[in-house]
């Protein structure tokens, strides 16, 4: 195999990240030796392999990096992990305290959408409070998912109808809000 850094070692070839992930599948094989591998940026493009192509097998390489992540307070990337984790469902409730955390503490708004639906592929009982919330979320994509999955209560009614009359929300939200609020419950 050729070596897979510039000649000082420290960077990866330019271009071997994408090239790894357009292999998709095929990549796999290798991808699980660079998750483990002591160069943060092999390991990275491994992880980002198993993520979106690995097996069942592989879960336990992506619930180790989501801890990491959190421990090191790294918020570039959790949703990367979060997404492959939600790849195997329930198989992988090991990594809910994990999301939680990361959902309510990330600084970077457009990891929570990814976090909260990692955590309801997981572990999908008692997301009440956290689609209610998201109904107050920066992000669209987390609105939308407020709007999907809210419980039926006063309060998520009142907000329904607010963003579905503010004209400065975005048309999808106004529409999902709306089209909720008229068929009542989720």
């Amino acid at each position: 195999m050729p070596d897979l850094a510039e000649a000082n070692g420290e960077l990866p070839l330019p271009g071997l990240g994408v090239a790894a992930l357009r292999l998709g599948p095929l990549a796999v094989p290798e991808a699980r030796a660079w998750a483990v591998d002591g160069r943060s940026w092999l390991s990275w493009i491994g992880v980002q392999v198993l993520a979106e192509h690995g097996a069942a097998q592989d879960l336990p390489v992506l619930l180790a990096e989501l801890e990491a992540h959190e421990q090191a307070r790294q918020w570039c990337g959790p949703s990367t992990v979060a997404a492959g984790i939600a790849r195997f469902g329930t198989a992988g409730e090991e990594a809910a305290p994990a999301l939680r955390r990361l959902w309510l503490r990330t600084p970077h708004s457009y990891e929570r959408p990814d976090c909260l639906r990692a955590l309801a592929a997981v572990a999908p009982a008692g997301l009440d409070f956290a689609y209610t919330e998201s109904l107050w979320d920066c992000e669209s994509n987390a609105r939308l998912l407020g709007i999907a999955h809210a419980p039926d209560l006063p309060r998520v009614r009142e907000r329904l109808a607010e963003l579905r009359d503010d004209p400065m929300e975005e048309a999808e939200v106004r529409a999902a809000a709306g089209k909720r609020l008229v068929t009542g419950g989720r």
